[in-house]
């Protein structure tokens, strides 16, 4: 779990530069001033090119915080396993 909340906080680095890596892991949509619908689609392209897991584009207005992401992640991991 902390192998894919390191991985994931990498993909959140990456789409959300200025983001202060301290702020990451409580990163959400009301504090990420960059975060609208098209960061949330790099962030789920960015996200499935690292897990190779596909995110469920359905859930993804939902996916709203970095803890609400890495529980998407993870349920859908052990759907996969």
């Amino acid at each position: 779990m902390n192998d894919m909340r390191h991985r994931l906080a990498r993909c959140f680095s990456a789409v959300f530069p200025d983001l202060r890596e301290s702020d990451v892991y409580r990163a959400n949509i009301s504090t990420v001033a960059n975060w609208d619908s098209t960061a949330a689609i790099m962030l789920a392209s960015v996200i499935e090119e690292e897990f190779k897991i596909p995110v469920d584009y359905d859930v993804l207005p939902q996916l709203v915080s970095f803890d609400l992401m890495l529980d998407h992640l993870t349920s859908r991991s052990e759907g996969s396993a």
